[in-house]
């Protein structure tokens, strides 16, 4: 019996390569790339204040850029390449064809689908810390952030989780698909940089409406369902496993949801889309460590748990705290990203079946891979309570780690161009920052005004026509 001619191998699909899993892979890249760009482009830009929408998409757009270009450079090769010391890769590029069509170090694909897949998780990471950074940040010192937190923050902490001879990967750590690396280290990160950039205007503190809230929910919604590919991709192959990750992802996105709505209704008094978007992300951050080795219902207790506790901690704990109250996280990416995927950490500990480890994991020695309530059920108890000891330390390593190295890297900023824009720019937004307005009536020239009104009987509406003001820009700030 003969293969189909389109499943022979040739030489530009070789032997080893599973052209399945290769299409899925690629695709849940694309997916996870969509959650940037458009997803929290829209999203950045329509939940901050009209006067701030292009530089807050603008941050996002540019970091999704940034990132890719570092991460083929050498990037890529830091976080899964050879080991260069105890918790780093050694750099290299990733750009030769002879590299990039070889075989990946996992997965039946080549490595130029790893290196995509990779490099849009890395673009995210430092889209979510801009969430906590929107409104006052120098745009200049951002463009130095982004690589310089890429090269010694993120390719560390992916090396060591994820990468195989990465120290916490070797301990057994369980991170299906990035509540560490990817969310964990990013709520950390946009907290302490948060805290040396500094905080928005008074003006801007106090009120800070949502430009377009329906727009918000189109971008909340990208989000969502490309979280698909986010966890769908984790288990590198086109499998049950995947499937399951799937479904556990948006199941308990959506029991978060409905929690956080609940509490928001009973406490306050009424729903928020806003809250609702809060909840799905906790949702979909705290399943993202176990999507793919924890049941049904555990997804769905996970979902109940992503959609209190980080709710308790923004909505009520965050003004009792004065560390958490000083310190100006727009997106409040510490409670969505940080307190959520340390949540989903734990709780990855404590529910993960020994039976799906093996089936993600596909290694000789799986059995270290056990939930401690698994664990205390089969007479496991030392597995299980040495797992969650492992999930509590890595926990612990990301959040020094991060705090350290971006304490560090804003300080080296912040020596070359001010971390801050200064007071009249922050009255200004948008146009101080970039000279241009998201929204912006003819063509934004800020001296046009409206002038003769008159009613057009022909399609029964009322037509005008504008002149300019022969007043200065910076006159006109002072109406």
């Amino acid at each position: 019996m003969e293969f189909p001619t389109n499943l022979l191998p040739d030489e530009a699909s070789p032997e080893w390569m599973n052209k399945g899993d290769n299409a899925w892979q690629l695709m849940a890249a694309t997916v996870v790339g969509l959650q940037s760009i458009p997803g929290l482009v829209i999203l950045y830009g329509s939940l901050v204040k009209k006067t701030w929408a292009i530089n807050s998409a603008f941050m996002a757009f540019y970091a999704f850029a940034g990132v890719l270009l570092c991460w083929v450079g050498w990037g890529f090769r830091m976080s899964f390449g050879e080991k260069m010391v105890f918790f780093l890769g050694k750099p290299g590029v990733a750009v030769d064809e002879k590299f990039l069509l070889g075989k990946a170090f996992l997965g039946l694909f080549p490595n130029a689908t790893m290196v995509f897949f990779q490099g849009v998780f890395a673009g995210i990471t430092l889209i979510l810390i801009a969430g906590a950074l929107l409104g006052r940040m120098n745009f200049r010192a951002w463009m130095l952030f982004v690589p310089l937190w890429l090269t010694f923050s993120y390719t560390v902490t992916a090396f060591s989780i994820w990468c195989p001879d990465g120290w916490l990967a070797k301990l057994g750590v369980i991170d299906f698909s990035g509540g560490y690396v990817i969310h964990l280290s990013a709520g950390v990160a946009g907290f302490t940089a948060a805290y040396w950039v500094g905080p928005r205007s008074e003006k801007d503190r106090e009120i800070f409406a949502s430009n377009n809230m329906i727009v918000v929910l189109a971008g909340a919604g990208l989000l969502w369902m490309g979280w698909s590919g986010f966890n769908g991709g984790g288990p590198f192959v086109a499998s049950t496993v995947a499937s399951l990750a799937v479904l556990n992802t948006h199941v308990c996105a959506a029991a978060s949801i409905i929690v956080w709505v609940l509490l928001d209704t009973f406490y306050f008094g009424k729903p928020t889309v806003f809250g609702a978007v809060q909840g799905m992300i906790t949702g979909l951050v705290c399943i993202t460590p176990a999507a793919g080795v924890v049941q049904g219902w555990a997804a769905i207790l996970m979902g109940v748990m992503s959609g209190s506790i980080p709710w308790y901690t923004m909505m009520i704990l965050h003004d009792k705290l004065p560390f958490l109250k000083q310190i100006d996280d727009p997106m409040a990416v510490f409670h969505t990203h940080a307190v959520a995927g340390a949540l989903g950490g734990v709780l990855t500990g404590l529910l993960a079946v020994p039976k799906l480890c093996r089936l993600f994991y596909m290694v000789p020695d799986w059995e270290k891979y056990i939930g401690l309530a698994y664990g205390l059920q089969n007479g496991a108890t030392h597995a299980g309570l040495r797992q969650m000891a492992i999930q509590v330390g890595a926990i612990v390593f990301v959040i020094i780690f991060n705090f350290v190295t971006t304490s560090l890297i804003c300080l080296l900023v912040g020596s070359i161009v001010p971390l801050r824009i200064d007071t009249d720019a922050l009255q200004m937004g948008d146009k101080a920052m970039h000279g241009e307005e998201a929204f912006a009536f003819y063509g934004g020239d800020p001296t046009a005004k409206f002038e003769n009104l008159k009613h057009n009987k022909v399609y029964d509406t009322q037509d005008f026509s504008f002149v300019r003001d022969t007043r200065s820009f910076a006159q006109l700030q002072m109406v």
